[in-house]
């Protein structure tokens, strides 16, 4: 794909709005603003997946996907960091980066009866609206995109997660319209994910319809058929994965944000949880054969990981037991520009946004939770091999480890950790909020999550008061700063409002 392309992808960042009937918006007659969806799109893309990278930094110390090389670092401790915007990038992704972006799809979109951009442009408002909401709890809604205000309202995440349904179904409505201006080429300008294809757009919108509904399944209105049949709608294999591309070489600003070129990721270390689910400890025995794609070894081939709080104590130069970086070298070695990275840790690997995996374990729980083994026992199996094909495990080793002890051959056998722990590992790296929703489902259970073992009340941040972390707190330099007054309509300035259960994972 060309150069400019890219640029136009990562470096396009615009203003803010919204979309539907919340979103009226602050208009300058004098200065109108106007611009072609296919110019809008690749940005809000890039966003997208920038959103989810910068917090996914600080959330996968809470999921211990990665932890500190140093000892007692805040966020592996399930803290926060005071007076500053760490962790609140997607806030300032959905309020402002993809704000008035959808709008003026939209506007475009609309004047031209474009109904495939204004579809797509829903599409991913629906999932900025979710992945938000998941994040941080309590929202703004319907005051978000008023004109001259200050001082806005927050709304119950039970009203955002409504919001979301009516949002995605209307994006299904213009993506299944085929008159007006709709045309996959004209789509495909802007379209860099699936090249203008509508029906891949579909899916993605079921994939986060089957979010919307499986997020609930504390409830007794949890719907385990609709999650089946959202799922069944989704994506359908690999290829139907929402991959956002990067290229390497060059201009480090066209790189994946996770790759060595940009630096973002030195002092994270693979933690011992996730190694424990890979060398045999969890699985019965069983090395998966993602050990060497999702850990490196230490020097002197040993697969280690930290403890979270605890650091790295081998962390020095010279010393064979050090834990090497998330890129598969060890600090001192890693050149940028020569260290190629491993997994979604290069420079120019895409990152997915939903993948098929995920999908096939969605609806793997659903129905494990109605009871339907059969069904959830052959979605187990497909989300596993689809996410060994994603990794690159090759054939043999795919049939191999689906046919091992690692793996659930019956209902009979079938857990829900089976299915909840294949899941996490299929997520690793990308699917971080995905996972952070999953955890707090299950209030961070080690019996579904096998291994898993939070920091102890003494080791949690002071703030915590010995709970461990729920939500985000709001982006501080916007909600801290300028509308204080409405977040303690919800206890937001209380120091440990990151331990505040949110509605979704409430019966």
């Amino acid at each position: 794909m060309k150069r400019f392309t890219f640029l136009t992808l990562l470096l396009g960042l615009f203003t803010l709005s919204s979309c539907e009937k919340y979103l009226d918006i602050n208009r300058d007659p004098s200065n109108p603003q106007v611009a072609e969806g296919y110019v809008l799109l690749p940005p809000m893309v890039a966003q997208m997946a920038f959103g989810e990278q910068f917090d996914s930094r600080f959330i996968g110390k809470y999921i211990q996907n990665w932890g500190e090389a140093t000892a007692n670092d805040t966020w592996d401790r399930m803290g926060y960091n005071a007076g500053s915007d760490n962790a609140g990038l997607i806030w300032r992704m959905h309020y402002w980066n993809l704000g008035e972006n959808i709008r003026l799809v939209l506007d475009d979109a609309n004047a031209k009866q474009k109904w495939d951009y204004s579809g797509v442009a829903k599409a991913m408002f629906a999932w900025s609206w979710q992945t938000t909401t998941d994040y941080h709890g309590e929202i703004i809604l319907k005051q978000a995109f008023e004109p001259n205000r200050y001082v806005f309202d927050y709304d119950t995440q039970e009203e955002v997660y409504a919001y979301v349904k009516e949002l995605a179904n209307n994006a299904l409505t213009d993506l299944n319209r085929t008159d007006g201006a709709v045309s996959q080429a004209s789509l495909a300008r802007g379209d860099l994910v699936y090249a203008g294809d509508r029906s891949k757009w579909i899916k993605f919108v079921y994939g986060v319809l089957a979010r919307n509904a499986n997020h609930l399944s504390n409830k007794s209105t949890y719907n385990p058929d609709a999650v089946i049949d959202f799922c069944n709608k989704s994506l359908a294999s690999n290829a139907d994965n929402f991959n956002v591309p990067f290229t390497a070489g060059g201009n480090s600003a066209l790189a994946n944000f996770f790759g060595p070129s940009r630096s973002n990721l030195g002092t994270y270390r693979q933690t011992d949880f996730l190694v424990s689910l890979l060398d045999g400890r969890v699985f019965k025995g069983v090395i998966d054969p993602r050990q060497s794609i999702l850990t490196t070894p230490s020097p002197d081939g040993v697969y280690r990981g930290v403890v979270m709080t605890q650091g790295d104590p081998n962390n020095v130069n010279g010393n064979t037991k050090r834990i090497p970086t998330v890129w598969g070298e060890l600090p001192n070695l890693v050149v940028v520009g020569t260290t190629p990275g491993k997994y979604v840790y290069r420079d120019g690997a895409p990152f997915p946004i939903l993948t098929y995996a995920e999908i096939q374990f969605i609806k793997a729980e659903a129905a494990f939770i109605k009871g339907d083994k059969a069904t959830a026992l052959s979605a187990y199996q497909a989300g596993i091999g689809a996410a060994l094909d994603y990794a690159g495990v090759s054939a043999a080793d795919k049939a191999k480890y689906l046919a091992s002890a690692a793996v659930a051959q019956s209902t009979g056998d079938l857990k829900i950790s089976d299915v909840m722990l294949q899941k996490y590992l299929a997520l690793v790296g990308h699917g971080v909020i995905e996972s952070w929703v999953d955890l707090r489902r299950y209030r961070y259970s080690s019996t579904v999550y096998t291994g898993f073992t939070p920091p102890t009340a003494e080791q949690l941040f002071p703030d915590n008061n010995g709970k461990l972390a729920y939500r985000v707190r709001p982006r501080y330099n916007s909600e801290y700063v300028w509308n204080r007054a409405s977040l303690d309509k919800y206890g937001g300035n209380a120091l440990d409002y990151h331990t505040v259960e949110p509605w979704f994972i409430q019966k």
